[in-house]
């Protein structure tokens, strides 16, 4: 079972898809979320949910004070529960703009015109680091100065390659997933 952890919309349960999907575990998106609140870093934020799955990452975001989430999902299956689930939390936190996206992400990205605070990359853990580095490298131009990404991939994939602009922050390890914290470089 897959919840919202805090805020506005805590404790509700979120629908997961049945297949083609890892969520992230509560556990993880409870230290995740427990070190963003602490930095200030949801309040008012513009989030961006890539290979959303079930929304829970951005639909968090927003339940804890996040201005807007844009959900990314290509599955139909998968952006079918992001909609409803985004619904739900929608009606929670009625101030939180939610959008959900059905597009590939290399397309969103490519014709997204936003800026975005915070950004949620949570690829299947088979996508190669050639698709994620693309991935980040379109997303570079989307991101306000301060920015932070957030890249969610298996321990053994090891650290995402990153392009031109783009710059590690730290990252932190849990058991077979591994969080690194990207942020826009000052060059």
């Amino acid at each position: 079972m897959t919840r919202i952890i805090a805020g506005a919309a805590g404790s509700l349960t979120l629908t997961v898809p049945d297949a083609g999907t890892r969520p992230t575990s509560d556990r993880v998106r409870e230290s995740l979320f427990g070190a963003l609140d602490s930095a200030d870093r949801l309040r008012a934020a513009a989030v961006l949910d890539l290979y959303a799955g079930s929304g829970a990452l951005g639909l968090e975001a927003a339940s804890r004070g996040a201005a807007s989430a844009d959900l990314v999902e290509k599955s139909p299956r998968a952006a079918s529960v992001v909609e409803r689930n985004a619904r739900a939390v929608a009606r929670a936190v009625p101030s939180a703009v939610i959008r959900v996206h059905r597009a590939a992400v290399d397309a969103y990205l490519r014709t997204a015109s936003a800026t975005y605070d915070l950004v949620f990359v949570d690829p299947p853990y088979d996508l190669d680091d050639a698709a994620l580095g693309t991935a980040l490298e379109l997303l570079a131009a989307r991101l306000r100065p301060d920015a932070l990404v957030i890249v969610e991939r298996a321990t053994r994939s090891g650290p995402p390659t990153l392009p031109p602009g783009l710059e590690p922050v730290r990252d932190k390890r849990y058991g077979d997933t591994t969080l690194w914290w990207i942020a826009p470089s000052e060059e």
